[in-house]
């Protein structure tokens, strides 16, 4: 169909600069109707991840309800297959959390609100990798998110979804840098953000959510402490809680991590991902991830070793792993200026522990005095400066080489979880 003679027509593309020209050929080319309608998530329901209890996605939900564990969001991947094919992906032109839309909770296109969080760069790592003499080891460097760290992702999809549920104040404990992006997406979309961190949060991340307009409160003590008075406040004031992993949401933003990784490596997956360990959101959610990519045939069965580093002065995840434990003690007494691994107590420890014992992977510790020192060697070795959790997992990869647990053949991937330049005063 041949339309509107002499009409001139401007674009982008030399090959529709025309006088007259078809609308079909345009429309084929351009796929005008997949960019208009096929924004669809297919997310089904909130699944708890012990009980197996199911719960509505177009309600507000916590924990479970029966047990007291982990939802997390569950989707018709049989449905998402129709558009989630390599090809399709490879050419879309989103590169933020949202890259994915089929398997990512938020509904309507209206409510994802973005700040170009994602797709952040795997970097070769030769002069360390010469070092220690392996010769394929990465990082995918998470500093180079809108705040600085990896927590834009999870920020991003929880208050995106909270937003398209009504949600209008939000409450959650914070080391610092999620108050940080939750004061950020909460001032892009206009709504309310009220945050409770350590006394001994870094002074310039406290500036940070208070420029942001976040409401920010001081807490002595842990971020556990800072939990308990957030979850009183928030209960008090019907705020909704974006504590980690104690909503459906943060969850999916952070597996953005694991389909990013695949789809970077050519649809394949490293031999190893070493990862720092708080909440452990970011090991979990790239677990859920690849086991969701499996089922719509983008990647195979095979799994890297997941690795979670702690502290020395607050290691659950890690003195669970070796009891062999189910569940994580809470550590007593928390210590290590690396606060956002600082974390005596992980809601999802259970999820952290089979994501590490079913890849064959292993949980480590390294003390303050080392991760300082990676953070310093590693900014002379490769001209990157590093927040002091992702120093940990540089650590964590020196003392696992000289332990022989990384083979010099291995792909690693090391997980940089936020810029040195969020946290000045360690330097």
């Amino acid at each position: 169909m041949n339309f509107y003679k002499n009409t001139l027509l401007i674009c982008n593309d030399s090959e529709f600069i025309l006088n007259k020209f078809d609308f079909t050929k345009i429309y084929q080319k351009y796929n005008f109707k997949d960019k208009k309608m096929n924004k669809n998530s297919y997310i089904v329901n909130v699944k708890c991840t012990n009980c197996g209890k199911e719960f509505n996605a177009d309600q507000k939900n916590g924990l479970c309800t029966s047990c007291g564990k982990v939802l997390y969001p569950r989707y018709d991947l049989e449905k998402a297959k129709e558009t989630l094919s390599k090809q399709n992906i490879q050419n879309r032109k989103v590169y933020n959390i949202w890259r994915l839309h089929e398997i990512m909770p938020v509904k309507e296109d209206k409510h994802r609100i973005t700040l170009g969080e994602g797709w952040t760069p795997n970097v070769k790592l030769n002069n360390f990798g010469a070092k220690l003499n392996l010769n394929d080891v990465y990082i995918k460097d998470e500093g180079q998110n809108p705040t600085g760290t990896f927590k834009s992702r999870g920020l991003c999809a929880a208050v995106s979804k909270a937003l398209e549920l009504g949600v209008q104040d939000f409450v959650m404990p914070s080391a610092g840098n999620a108050g940080a992006a939750l004061s950020a997406y909460t001032a892009h979309a206009g709504v309310k953000a009220h945050i409770f961190v350590p006394k001994d949060t870094p002074e310039l991340i406290q500036k940070e959510i208070k420029r942001m307009g976040g409401e920010l409160t001081l807490i002595e003590g842990l971020i556990s402490d800072a939990g308990r008075v957030a979850k009183e406040e928030g209960i008090k004031n019907n705020w909704f809680s974006v504590s980690t992993l104690k909503e459906p949401y943060r969850v999916e933003g952070k597996k953005t991590m694991g389909t990013e990784l695949a789809e970077q490596f050519d649809w394949t997956l490293p031999d190893m991902i070493i990862y720092p360990t708080g909440g452990g959101t970011g090991i979990v959610g790239m677990w859920k991830a690849f086991e969701e990519m499996e089922t719509l045939g983008l990647i195979g069965s095979e799994r890297p070793k997941m690795v979670s580093v702690q502290p020395t002065g607050c290691q659950p995840i890690v003195r669970a792993f070796n009891n062999g434990d189910k569940f994580a003690t809470p550590w007593e007494n928390a210590q290590s200026f690396a606060s956002g691994i600082r974390v005596p107590g992980a809601i999802g420890d259970y999820l952290i522990l089979n994501a590490v014992r079913d890849s064959n992977g292993t949980a480590v510790a390294v003390d303050d005095t080392e991760i300082k020192d990676a953070m310093y060697s590693f900014a002379k070795t490769e001209g990157i400066m590093v927040c002091p959790e992702a120093a940990a997992t540089v650590a964590a990869t020196e003392k696992l080489t000289n332990e022989g647990f990384i083979d010099k053949n291995d792909s690693v991937v090391l997980f940089i979880t936020g810029s040195g330049l969020t946290t000045p005063n360690d330097w």
